[in-house]
């Protein structure tokens, strides 16, 4: 897997994907993440699959097994290694390729993105949308940088690598049949469960 539509999925799938692979977890974000999931899935009915678009070495999904043994999951990683750490878990179905290159062959009841739509080339956001949305089943869940408008961000150095906006509003507004059902802020100086400035937005099918 090596030709790119963006010079984005290039950077993810070499050599800082690599290292940004070294940066996960802690025991206390893992700790931090299971309370955000908590509180997601308690929005939730009926969930026994699950599919992550973008999910490294697999932080959310070990949380979502942890609550929910027998829950059916699946990953979507571009990066080779953190693919890898997914297979040697053994927990879930991965799917080692470019998220604009999933094309979805089921759905599953819930279909997420965490720190993931934030990196995406602007212009290739739609297609992740079709894709989040014609995965899911009855939910879709975004967990990103919040920004009422458009803007990029410097990110460890590097431009055209973080890009902030309101991806649940574009979402509701492509799909008539989302409806914004809950959404959340995890403050990075939560006492208990601090992440790094973390707005969540749940939506489902009607």
């Amino acid at each position: 897997m090596t030709a790119f539509q963006t010079e984005q999925e290039a950077f993810w799938a070499g050599e800082f994907g690599d290292q940004y692979i070294g940066r996960n977890p802690t025991p206390k974000e893992l700790g931090a993440r299971l309370a955000l999931f908590a509180r997601i899935m308690a929005r939730t009915s009926g969930v026994e699959s699950a599919i992550e678009f973008g999910a490294n070495i697999g932080n959310n999904l070990r949380v979502l097994h942890q609550m929910f043994p027998s829950m059916d999951l699946a990953a979507i990683e571009i990066n080779e290694q953190a693919a890898a750490v997914l297979e040697q878990w053994g927990k879930t179905q991965v799917l080692h390729q470019s998220i604009l290159d999933f094309t979805p062959e089921r759905q599953y009841d819930l279909a997420f993105i965490s720190g993931v739509l934030i990196h995406v080339n602007p212009e290739m956001l739609p297609q992740v949308y079709d894709r989040l949305h014609a995965a899911s089943r009855r939910y879709v869940c975004l967990i990103e940088y919040y920004n009422p408008t458009p803007v990029e961000v410097s990110y460890r150095g590097h431009s055209g690598r973080l890009f902030k906006r309101d991806f649940a509003g574009e979402m509701l507004t492509r799909f008539s049949d989302l409806r914004l059902l809950d959404y959340g802020f995890v403050y990075h100086g939560d006492l208990n469960f601090p992440l790094d400035d973390l707005t969540w937005f749940l939506m489902e099918k009607r």
